[in-house]
Parts: structure tokens; sequence; C-alpha cells
């Protein structure tokens, strides 16, 4: 087709309206020929994306093993066959006058974010021109019954002008962009990539992926190029204001772009489907069978599926939340993105979020796992949540996975570390540890994640012969290794930790119960005298007389494996090293939510003021907001965020940075006061109101005076949403209404029922 860069302004508009016509007379238009194979491999290297999503979505079936995000306006990470295997960086459009400017979707407009169902997770993000010029509305759904990922999009020319669209893809197949490889489908009218990498072990060793862009109008221009390479569609658009160079073939595996053009007039509206599968032509049939389906049908197939599965929930929306439309639209959110979080190939396995915190200065040529794995906590946090909301069958499919696929029997080996008998590793694909690398199980076992397995298995039911054998042996495993973790909650330090000692306790009491209901009265007694042991000592091992802060007694983080946390031994973080017992954190409130304390337990209760007011020079463990909100950081020290110089994201490497405020600590206070008969509502509307433009709960918020385009109690580039966190709201909102902290072990509450 004949190129507009020689057309007058009347011309462009008359040329546009014909293609305009002709699209709507339900033509398509044919591209031009493209010119071979692309120069420039491998490309230039390319990073993730921010771990800030603002949107997310997969159809509730198992027909479609896709799952989209949204970041910054514009479509990111896109997760096939498994929701730990990234496969996109972004896809999004340029727009052009063809003469004078170009500008990428995601730079050069404002970004709104919009569900046009409270009750399916389809969100509409409309972006508007910073200019005044245009306007992209972008609908996102997946098939139901395929692996395609759907995008209804219009565009507006808002001054009347004549404008060029194009679709600019960046795939990441199978875990990376450093390897694909991409072409022109001429007879399908289709931009194609795919890749092959050895990411998990055999079976499952290599993961193929190939993936297929097609238009409902079909495209005027395309080409496959290298990644800032000349041959990058983009870097061609950007000099020329026009797609000038059409290459049919990036056949050398490297970091590729694609193009194409979509014919659009003053106000047009088209489908993009963005299929996937394990080659070419698979990817290529199911896009296809997609766009002849039309996007009305997936779209009203997608949002029945959600609201048959938010309505087979056994529990309403509760009343904490029901009368309020922002607390109500972020508790149905959330239940959604929890069910969401669900893997497809392996049932209960749920990865801790659908997002890499800062991934946006992250290597994204190679597989980085992110948070795109299954932790044991995170786990059992999800489970608990799914529990008090009313979907029991996934919280079970959940504590199923964990002894049939994460439990390890034998001695394994992680990174730098052999897990033994019994025990979980610190992380581990969707797959669980079958067949994974050290890597893929991480260092440092955390032996509150052993016990959250098991009141995870005692709360859903899960005491069968066959699983009881597992747990005897974990149980066992725990009072042979603990009380001392070689990780706590936060994964960074051993020793006695209350939050681990609390699970532990936890654990140990559940095991005992399900020992007697499998007939082993010998192992329930003794694992209770360890239990109540342990109990008996925790005060004597972490709880401090000669602190720094406050009244000098309290709770303190971890104590080494002496016990005695009045001794002045240090511990060393990225600031430096100083006593334990000045470092706090709210982690002994796990006493209280697991039963092992009773709510007014005193010991607890003095240590809250002390922890509230500890300073680390950079900013107090609980931060008021103007508006009533409250906020508090994880422990004093805690580097694990933004770098304060310039705001880029978290590394070990960078100095100055500055862990931020957690949403999900506002949460564990609610449930905390809530047990103890006070109100919990400021703490569940605190969670509500750090919620992003998605209505998602994030890992972190900022907690500085707005720097850097962040926003003082908003989403910083951390995960969101991050599973736990929409977890903890969940919870929080059914335990109000029940009056008292809805996890806790009943169990738990019955042997230690206190004063």
């Amino acid at each position: 087709m004949r190129s507009m860069a020689g057309l007058t302004p009347a011309r462009r508009v008359a040329f546009s309206t014909l293609i305009a016509l002709l699209v709507a007379a339900g033509g398509s238009v044919a591209s031009a020929q493209g010119s071979g194979d692309a120069p420039g491999a491998p490309g230039g290297g390319s990073s993730w994306t921010t771990g800030n999503k603002i949107a997310l979505g997969t159809a509730t079936g198992t027909a479609s093993p896709v799952w989209f995000t949204v970041a910054n306006g514009v479509m990111t990470e896109v997760f096939y066959p498994r929701a730990d295997v990234p496969n996109v960086q972004d896809m999004q459009y340029v727009v052009s006058d063809g003469a004078t400017f170009v500008e990428l979707e995601r730079d050069g407009t404002t970004h709104a974010a919009s569900m046009p169902d409270e009750r399916a997770l389809e969100y509409t993000v409309t972006n508007t021109a910073r200019n005044g010029r245009y306007r992209l509305t972008n609908s996102y759904v997946t098939d139901p019954a395929r692996a395609t990922v759907e995008v209804r999009t219009r565009f507006q020319s808002l001054d009347g002008g004549s404008y060029q669209l194009y679709a600019l893809y960046n795939p990441s197949l199978a875990g990376g962009g450093g390897h694909d490889t991409g072409s022109w489908d001429a007879a399908n009218g289709a931009l194609v990539a795919s890749d092959s990498q050895t990411l998990f072990a055999s079976p499952l060793s290599p993961v193929r992926v190939a993936s297929s862009l097609q238009s409902s109008v079909g495209f005027v221009r395309h080409s496959s190029g290298y990644s800032t390479s000349p041959s990058d569609g983009y870097q061609d658009i950007a000099v020329h204001k026009q797609l000038t160079q059409q290459y049919d073939r990036a056949a050398v595996g490297g970091n590729i772009t694609q193009t194409a053009q979509i014919p659009v007039g003053t106000d047009s509206t088209f489908t993009l489907a963005l299929g996937f599968g394990a080659d070419p032509v698979s990817a290529t049939s199911t896009a296809r069978a997609s766009l002849s389906a039309g996007f009305p049908a997936a779209e009203s197939a997608y949002q029945s599926g959600w609201h048959a599965y938010l309505d087979g929930l056994s529990r309403p929306v509760p009343a904490s939340v029901a009368g309020d439309t922002l607390r109500r639209h972020i508790y149905t959110t959330g239940v959604m993105a929890l069910h969401a979080h669900e893997d497809k190939t392996y049932p209960g396995a749920a990865v801790a979020a659908l997002s890499m915190p800062w991934g946006d200065s992250k290597d994204g040529n190679s597989f980085s796992d992110g948070y795109h794995r299954v932790w044991g906590r995170d786990l059992y946090q999800q489970a608990t949540a799914m529990l008090a909301a009313g979907d029991r069958p996934q919280a079970t499919r959940m504590a199923r996975w964990l002894w049939d696929h994460q439990y390890i029997g034998a001695w394994t080996s992680g990174a730098g570390l052999w897990y033994g008998p019994g025990s979980f590793p610190r992380y581990s694909p969707v797959s669980g540890v079958l067949g994974a690398t050290p890597e893929e199980l991480g260092c440092c076992e955390q032996l509150d994640q052993d016990a959250f397995a098991i009141v995870l298995a005692w709360m859903t039911g899960l005491n069968d012969p066959a699983t009881y054998t597992k747990i005897r042996t974990t149980a066992a495993h725990i009072q042979g290794n603990g009380p001392d973790t070689p990780a706590e909650r936060w994964e960074e330090q051993a020793g006695k930790s209350p939050s681990t000692i609390a699970a532990e306790i936890a654990g140990l009491v559940s095991a005992a119960d399900i020992a007697r209901a499998n007939g082993d009265p010998t192992s329930a007694v003794g694992w209770e005298k360890t239990a109540d042991a342990w109990r008996a000592s925790l005060p004597g091992w972490t709880f401090t007389h000669s602190g720094y802060w406050g009244d000098h007694q309290y709770y303190d983080r971890i104590e080494d494996s002496s016990g005695n946390p009045n001794d002045g031994e240090t511990r060393g973080f990225k600031e430096g090293s100083y006593a334990e017992h000045d470092i706090v954190d709210a982690g002994f409130l796990e006493l209280v939510r697991l039963g092992v304390q009773p709510p007014a337990d005193p010991l607890v209760a003095a240590s809250l003021p002390d922890t509230d007011a500890a300073y680390d020079g950079h900013a107090p463990m609980k931060v008021g907001m103007p508006n009533g909100d409250v906020y508090w950081h994880r422990y004093v020290h805690d580097s694990y965020g933004e770098s304060n110089t310039d705001g880029s994201g978290w590394d070990e490497r960078k100095p100055n940075t500055w862990g931020r405020l957690w949403p999900l600590l506002s949460g564990e206070r609610g449930e905390y006061e809530l047990a103890n008969h006070r109100p919990a509502a400021r703490y569940l509307q605190s969670m509500a109101d750090g919620a992003n433009a998605g209505y998602f709960i994030p890992e972190q918020i900022w907690d500085q005076p707005d720097a850097f385009g962040f926003q003082q109690g908003k989403a910083t580039g951390s995960a969101a949403p991050l599973a736990w966190a929409e977890a903890q709201y969940v919870r929080l909102a059914q335990s109000i209404d029940a009056g008292h902290p809805v996890e806790t072990p009943t169990i738990l509450r019955a042997r230690y029922p206190g004063p």
C-alpha cells in the first residue's frame, strides 16, 4: 500500500476515511511487502516492568492458561502457560501524524483505569494525550476458551486531525527477551514470535512459547526487528514519523520488537488478539479463533465466569465493606485477584504476585522469577483468606498442593544448603520441588513455613493417613530443629524470632490434633510438651529489659541462638551493625493472631508503644497520615525499598535504599485490636486508602512527602497487588463482621485460653 508521507493533510484525511470505510464494510487491509531479514541482531538489552500493576486478569476456567497485567497505562507481563512464566515486556501503541510528532502511549498520555463490571477482573484503561490530540480506550479480557489476551481499542482524534496508529509489541517469550525470533505470517496477517528456554528441569523442560499478534482490521504495515537497532520499528518511526522499513523476519535469536500499523480514522474501534501456543502455528490458530468469535462473546463469557465464581462463595460480601463503595470494590477485587493467582496447570499453587518488584530495573533478557514463585507463607495467607471469603475448595487445593508438591521428603539441594526430610523450601515453581533447580528452591529454610503447612492442613481437614505420615515428619523436623530458624518471616535473619516461634507452636499443636485423629497419641503428647515449653520460654528468649526504646521492655525482632535478649549482641544491616534488642518489628502480634497468647497478654501490650515509636533516623515505625490513616514499616533499618537519592528501584548493591510502609501491617494491627474487642475499621480503611488505581493493595506505599513521581500513601514500584496484602484485607473485613480474627485456629484458643 502506498505511503502517506507525500500526501497533503486533506488527502491524508481522505485516505484514512477510505481505510475506515473498507474496514467498516468487513474488509481487511493487506500488508505491504516486507524486505526480508532484519539486521541488528541480537538487539539491545531489555528490562521487565514496574511491579505496580493497575490491572490484571485471567478467565476463571482452565481452558485459558494466560494472565495479563497492565502498568503505566499499557499491557505489561503476560503469563503463559503457567503463572510463573512471563512472556511479554510490554505492548502499547505509538501515535504519529506522519510528519511532525511521535509518541509512545505509555509516555505521551495520562492514564485512568476503571472496571466495566465490578464483579469481573476486566479493566478498561483510558489513555488521553497530554497534548490533547487523541484518546485511546483499551479494554482487556482473556478469551475463556483459549490462551488469548484480547484488547478492544477505541482510537479517537480529539482535534479532528489525521493520525497513524501502530501496535508496538515487545515479546519476552519463555521467561526472557534475549533469544526470541519473529516473523510475518502473510497467510494469516499475523506477527508471530517464538522461543524455547530451559526454565524448569525434566519433565517440563524446555518451555516452548510462541505468540501471534493479529488485528480485527488487519495491518497496513508490519515489521519484526531488533530492539534499539535500526531495524527496530519504533526507532524507525521515531526518526521518520512513520514506518518506512519493513522486515519479514528476525530470524536470529535476540531481543526483538514487532511493529504493525493499524488503519484508523478519527474514531475507530478494533480488537487486537495476542494468542499463545507451543509453536507459531498453534498460537496463530488460537488468536484467529478468538478474533473470529469476536470480542463481545469473549467479554460476555469472561464476565459470566467471574459472576459464577463470586456467586458460588459461601460467604457474602461482609457488612464492614458492603456499605462503602471503595472498600467494597477493593474487597471484591481482592477476592478475585486471590483466585486469579492460582495456577491452572497445578491447582492449589498460587504465586506471591503476578509482578516483579521494581522490574523496570531488572534484566529482561533472561528469566527472573521476581515474585512469580510459591512461598509457603504467602500461600498460607492466601488460603486463610479464601476460607474467610467462603472458597473452601481453593483453600483445600492449596493445602493439598503444599503436601503433594512442595513438601520435601528426602535430602534436597537448595541454593547453598540442603533441605532435610520434613522441610519446605524457601519457595518453588508452581510445579513444586520435583525437578526444580537449587536456585529455584532458594536458600534459607524458614520454619514458620513448615509450620504453616501443618496449620493449614488442620484448618482444611487434611488429616488422611498418607498426609499424616508427612505431617509427622515435618512436626518432628520442627521439634528437632526449632525454635531457632535459619530465616524468619522477612527472610533475612536467623535465630529466635517471636513470629516464627508463634508459628512453630501453632504447627506443633495442630499436628498433635491430627496425630490423635490418626491414632498416634504418643507423638501428640510429645509435640504438645515442646509447644508448651517453647511458649513458656519465649519471653526469656526474646523479651528484652534493656532495650533502647520507650521503657526498654519489649519483644525484639530476633535473637541469636543464646536466647539472651539483654546481652548486647549485634546484628549487621546494610546501614551498619546494631544491638539486637534495639531492632524491633511487630512480628510478636503473631502470638495473638495464632492463639499462642491471649489477646490481652501484657507482654504483647507492653511491646506496642515501644515498637510504634522506634525510629532509625529515616522514619518512625508507625506513620500517621493527615487523613487519619496509619501504617507501619517492617522494622528499623529496613533497606528493602526505593533509593532515597533518586527514587530508583531497590537493589541490594545500592546505598541509601529505604524500606517503605507495608499496608498489610495495618491489617495485622487491626486484627490485634479486634481480638481485644476494640474497633478495627480504621485499619481496614487505611489499607483501602493505600490501594492503587486498579483497586489493588500494594506491597509497599511511599512513606515520605511526594517525590520522584511517588505520592505519599500510594504505591511504590514494588509488587501490586501483593497476594499476601490482598489476603490480609479480605480476612480483616470478614473478621470485623465476625467480631474476632477468623483465622485464629480454635485448637490453639482451646489450649491457651488465657485469663
